[in-house]
């Protein structure tokens, strides 16, 4: 005989109140918390090169980068979570009542885990559409070199791309911003162990 457990189900304010007190982060997944595992060197390396290289090209332009730790918000899907690598069109928009949760990217790069990458393809990308200005969707695969861009046109569609080459690069639709895939991917060892 199996003893059916209950899932505690968390308001959005009782995960924040949680969060904010908590030494490890966490998503909330419409009233579910879930630990978020930590990043591996190759994972921390391209998230490093990428966040680096477009903090100092949106230099005096009305944008700014967040990088890991910035906390988003997704209401019409009821998410919390922490984007890799974020731009937001200034001023900043927060969430309701809150000075340390943003409302308004125009751009995020996830870089992909095996645990992560299905629901980062697809759950996770159609929750990002639903934020009012959102506009571009980078996946960098970090056990190979390979990107995959997606932006949006003025009629709701969404083009895709992908990179596997290192001389080639990476030209943003959102902000005005090019990257290399050598350097996205500068120092990182794909021979190391995996997950």
């Amino acid at each position: 005989m199996t003893i059916a457990q209950t899932q505690k189900y968390y308001s959005p304010e009782e995960y924040l109140e949680l969060e904010v007190n908590s030494e490890e982060r966490h998503e909330y997944i419409d009233g579910q918390i879930i630990p978020m595992t930590g990043g591996t060197p190759n994972h921390n390396q391209i998230v490093g090169n990428f966040y680096a290289a477009l903090n100092f090209a949106l230099k005096r332009q009305p944008y700014r980068a967040f990088v890991t730790d910035q906390r988003l918000w997704i209401p019409n899907k009821r998410i919390h979570t922490y984007p890799d690598v974020m731009i937001v069109k200034t001023p900043l928009e927060y969430q309701e009542g809150r000075r340390d949760t943003l409302i308004n990217p125009i751009f995020i790069a996830e870089v992909l885990s095996k645990s992560t990458k299905s629901y980062d393809r697809d759950e996770k990308f159609a929750a990002y559409r639903t934020i009012p200005g959102f506009q571009e969707y980078v996946l960098i695969d970090q056990y190979r070199m390979h990107v995959e861009q997606y932006f949006k046109t003025e009629n709701n569609k969404w083009i895709f791309s992908e990179y596997e080459d290192g001389d080639v690069i990476l030209s943003l639709a959102a902000v005005s911003f090019q990257i290399t895939l050598a350097d996205i991917y500068d120092k990182v060892d794909f021979n190391t162990e995996e997950e």
